[in-house]
């Protein structure tokens, strides 16, 4: 069967998504992943998988309403802001910015989905454009407790969600599954999903696809805990880097270089290095020295974890979908 592919400007998914919802028998919708870590991949996504989810999002939120796009439309996460619009007989909102204030107000719930570097752009911008929305989903990278913080003295409901392509977009809503979905922790802390929400396979893939659907679970890339069932997604099993022997985990470095005074945003990522097998590099938003930043991840994380590197940026590079760019910023 033909696969889906969405392509073309956003009024044009619009009616691509909406033909594909009506028809007898639709092909699979065809995402590419963002390829924030390597090469895409051609995650294959059933009208059942795209529903289950959309209908466990309105469940969570408190019911269905009129959605703004502030995204790709190609990626998972702006095709369910598409969609959840059209099942609830709403028309989307085709945003020409971050985020448009421009829906009616006829008392139908407003929501959007947005990645932290757009989050973070509008509170410094203009806290109020984000008000208007009954609830402002946050997914598609880490998200800094300070984020939430200042979104929430600014009166902005936040939900932050996990999830990927594979699974038809978000599918677990500040730490607790949606409907339908299971979570378990496997080897490595790798974190494993289960329901209706899942993939097909990966077009063209096959190996791909049973290393990763294995008795029904899609076993993520990601690692986490569960603590009373909520789950902490802890980074990514590609995230930690060997350097001069020692296991370095990126996120966690990158995690406390965002809690500095002076660094608006950071990345930190390994680059191949003739004497520490891996160079551990920072990518910094902010007016700070190596000298710097190396005490200040010294000062509550293993010194040996300290950046190496700085490169000072007004802009962390960013793939399309507001993914930081982590082949880029390793080249």
């Amino acid at each position: 069967m033909t696969h889906l592919r969405l392509d073309g400007p956003p009024a044009e998914v619009v009616e691509a998504l909406r033909s594909w919802l009506a028809a007898d028998a639709p092909p699979r919708l065809l995402i590419e992943t963002s390829g924030s870590t390597g090469a895409p991949k051609r995650v294959l996504l059933s009208r059942a998988a795209v529903l289950a989810s959309a209908a466990a999002t309105h469940e969570r939120l408190g019911g269905p309403g009129r959605w703004v796009l502030a995204l790709p439309p190609t990626y998972v996460a702006g095709v369910q802001v598409l969609v959840r619009s059209l099942v609830a007989g709403l028309e989307p909102i085709l945003s020409p910015d971050d985020v448009d204030t421009t829906a009616p107000d006829d008392g139908v719930p407003v929501y959007t989905s947005l990645v932290p570097t757009q989050l973070h752009r509008l509170l410094d911008d203009d806290p109020a454009r984000l008000r208007r929305y009954d609830t402002v989903l946050l997914g598609g990278g880490p998200i800094d407790p300070e984020l939430r913080r200042r979104a929430r003295e600014a009166g902005v409901r936040v939900v932050t969600t996990y999830g990927s392509s594979e699974t038809a977009g978000g599918c677990v809503y500040d730490g607790v599954p949606l409907a339908g979905v299971e979570l378990r922790i496997g080897d490595r802390g790798r974190v494993a999903v289960r329901g209706p929400v899942l993939f097909d396979g990966y077009d063209g893939d096959p190996d791909l696809t049973a290393e990763t659907l294995v008795d029904g679970w899609f076993l993520t890339a990601d690692t986490g805990e569960l603590v009373d069932g909520t789950l902490r997604v802890l980074g990514r099993l590609d995230d930690v880097v060997i350097s001069g022997g020692v296991n370095v985990p990126t996120s966690a470095v990158a995690a406390r270089l965002r809690e500095h005074p002076d660094i608006d945003d950071a990345a930190v990522v390994g680059v191949p290095d003739d004497e520490w097998g891996h160079r551990i590099v920072a990518w910094v938003v902010g007016d700070v020295s190596l000298a710097d930043v190396r005490d200040w991840v010294g000062a509550t994380q293993p010194r040996s974890w300290a950046p190496r590197e700085l490169r000072h940026v007004a802009r962390l590079p960013l793939l399309a979908n507001g993914k930081h760019d982590r082949v880029r910023m390793r080249s």
